[in-house]
């Protein structure tokens, strides 16, 4: 799992949003990638709360971009004092940007001096374009972040095969509409596989495809207000009843 993968381009819209030509749409939102991060992922599955009851917090990520939402949950872990002793971070890109372009797009997009001292970490410690699974290790270990580079659809079995359990998932590939592959029924069937019995997830999206793909798959969803004038998200967690929450 060695040959060389097809790098993601660095690119700006007028408005300074980085964008992927490849899918046509935008990596966060205008309002702010940080905030965004912050508003669906670790505020969608009920983060830094639920990390305080674990002795080790694993999140499994679908669509890494630019480790914005890695860099926005190590931060709040980082700062909160009751935090979990250790941190595992998990995602899948098929297309992931080099370290000079992770670099450069973290110099655009992140103005928070210390966030900024983590993506320097990160973009440091950055593996080479290589398929396959790379894990990279933070504070003395503390903190691991593993990057599965390649289609979601033949890793993530192999990451479930292989024992990953999940406290929580960030669904946060491009959107439907845009990247279908990234939000196939296999892909929400590995991630039942993946989740644990309280697993939460969080997802910008509340496309009608994304919430049966959900139900069919064992979560309970809800959805809630969405971030940067977006009228709603998917929140939920493992399904305990066959009942769906809808609002």
């Amino acid at each position: 799992m060695d040959e060389p993968l097809s790098s993601a381009p660095l690119v700006f819209r007028d408005d300074g949003t980085p964008y992927s030509p490849r899918h046509d749409d935008i990596y966060h939102s205008a309002a702010g990638a940080l905030a965004q991060a912050r508003h669906v992922f670790l505020d969608g599955n009920g983060l830094p709360a639920r990390w305080r009851k674990k002795s080790r917090f694993t999140v499994v990520e679908t669509g890494f971009g630019m480790g914005v939402n890695f860099l926005a949950t190590w931060a709040a872990w980082r700062n909160d004092p009751q935090r979990s002793p250790a941190l595992e971070f998990v995602s899948v890109e098929k297309h992931p940007f080099s370290a000079n372009d992770l670099r450069a797009a973290h110099a655009a997009i992140i103005d928070d001096t210390a966030i900024a001292q983590l993506a320097d970490a990160l973009a440091s410690a950055w593996p080479p374009l290589e398929a396959g699974v790379h894990r990279l290790a933070f504070l003395a270990g503390a903190v691991t972040l593993t990057l599965a580079f390649g289609d979601a659809g033949t890793l993530l079995p192999h990451l479930a095969d292989h024992g990953l359990a999940a406290d929580a998932i960030y669904l946060d590939g491009f959107a439907p509409a845009r990247n279908p592959d990234m939000w196939t029924p296999a892909i929400f069937a590995s991630l039942a596989r993946i989740a644990r019995e309280d697993a939460t997830f969080a997802t910008y999206t509340s496309a009608g495809l994304v919430k049966r793909a959900l139900r069919d798959n064992g979560f309970d969803y809800l959805k809630v207000a969405g971030f940067g004038g977006k009228r709603a998200m998917l929140v939920g967690k493992r399904l305990q009843s066959r009942s769906v929450i809808d609002s």
